[in-house]
């Protein structure tokens, strides 16, 4: 006849009172959520530098030497009486693609040579004519009132960043300023974020393709080297018009 150990008696119903509790405990560890992840760490630019042309800055981005600013004392030649006839701004304008209710940037927008001829062809929509100098902005105030444009809205913004709220700009004009901006990967990023999916870029730059173009080197940009940079920050790139005397109207869009 079996004899029972007592001892041994004693683990088996440990053991089984154990196993009970693991066998009505929830599975705390499978259902418990997953630790957030870690942010992803912000990488700065991989801007270069090189000497320092007449014209540079000394500071390169994709083997481009960034140029020198046009400040406010140029106004006068922004507003120069032949810049029709050199640059045919009002076949530029036309060739925009903008519904009458549209909310355009005009980023660096200087004197507001484009702003307020761009206003009048959007009369629901506004400009909002962004420059980083006061100087600028105080023009730009004169100028609305003088010409009784109320759908300019001068903006300041900084030297990398429109500071615009997201999704708020169905299009963003660059007239012969880009190739001054000193940060153009955060500017582009930040021009990104400000507009609406589908929203479009039209770049304006002397064409570097064309020696006859009579502009300094560093103030002309290639289509290629164009395409290179807004691409690299996120923006497709739809077509070139060729068409005017000296500049580029290349077209961008958010995708």
């Amino acid at each position: 006849m079996f004899r029972r150990h007592p001892a041994l008696t004693a683990v088996l119903l440990l053991l089984a009172t154990v196993g009970l509790y693991l066998w009505s405990k929830p599975a705390a560890v499978a259902s418990a959520p997953a630790a957030p992840a870690a942010p992803a760490p912000v990488v700065a630019p991989a801007y270069g530098t090189c000497p320092r042309s007449p014209d540079g800055i000394g500071k390169t981005w994709m083997g481009r030497e960034i140029s020198q600013v046009m400040g406010h004392p140029g106004i006068g030649w922004l507003e120069r009486d032949n810049r029709e006839k050199e640059e045919a701004p009002s076949k530029a304008i036309a060739l925009l693609e903008l519904a009458p209710d549209a909310v355009l940037a005009d980023i660096g927008a200087g004197s507001g040579y484009y702003s307020f001829r761009i206003a009048p062809k959007i009369p629901r929509g506004r400009v909002v004519a962004v420059d980083i100098q006061p100087e600028m902005l105080d023009f730009l105030k004169k100028e609305s009132a003088r010409l009784g444009i109320p759908n300019v809205q001068p903006h300041l913004g900084a030297i990398d960043d429109v500071k615009l709220p997201p999704a708020s700009l169905d299009a963003a004009l660059m007239v012969d300023a880009y190739h001054e901006f000193d940060h153009p990967v955060e500017m582009l990023a930040s021009l990104r974020s400000a507009l609406k999916p589908k929203g479009r870029i039209y770049l304006l730059e002397y064409r570097e393709e064309d020696p006859k173009v009579p502009i300094k080197p560093h103030h002309k940009l290639s289509e290629a080297q164009a395409r290179k940079e807004f691409e690299a920050a996120g923006f497709r790139f739809v077509m070139n018009k060729p068409d005017l005397p000296w500049q580029h109207l290349l077209i961008f869009e958010k995708p």
